[in-house]
């Protein structure tokens, strides 16, 4: 991997890979293979964020892996410490049950493969995602099953969904 590639992923997505940056998710503990796809969508122009198609358009495809590979072992987001609301935690938390989450991001919510971690994500950028992936302005990797998933949902039901997967506590 080239010097500083993974620097520049971090001088906006934290320097843990944790982000403190509104609407810049946490990379931390995502899947390689998740990352590398995205990475190619961004780099291709498939996704829309000028900022991140800028920084991939250079990228070969040995670049995409070693930046997948690193960014995959970095540590997870840490469970936040505070701005727990207990009622939208509880209906978020109901909101994902029957929608067959679980069956791809796991029960714990890390994720798998082409699948991104959301446990502990940031929840700004949660619900950003998923009002992008309800209004089909998000495309997925092998998930097209998501616009489905949240179609008809309302922002108050996305909304209480981002702050249970952002606040998510493993058993």
């Amino acid at each position: 991997m080239k010097e500083g590639l993974l620097a520049a992923c971090l001088a906006c997505h934290g320097a843990s890979g944790v982000s403190d940056t509104p609407l810049t998710p946490s990379l931390g503990a995502q899947p390689a293979f998740y990352v590398v796809a995205q990475l190619f969508l961004f780099r291709e122009g498939r996704r829309d964020n000028e900022v991140m198609t800028a920084q991939a358009k250079g990228l070969k495809d040995d670049d995409l892996r070693a930046l997948s590979d690193a960014i995959s072992k970095l540590p997870a987001p840490p469970v936040p410490k505070s701005g727990l609301d207990k009622g939208r935690f509880e209906r978020g938390r109901k909101a994902t049950e029957g929608r067959h989450c679980t069956s791809c991001h796991g029960a714990d919510w890390s994720g798998n493969k082409n699948v991104p971690r959301v446990a502990n994500q940031r929840e700004d950028y949660l619900l950003k995602a998923l009002r992008d992936y309800r209004a089909g302005k998000r495309i997925g990797y092998g998930n097209a099953q998501m616009p489905e998933t949240v179609a008809g949902l309302d922002d108050a039901v996305l909304a209480d969904i981002s702050h249970y997967l952002a606040h998510f506590r493993p058993k």
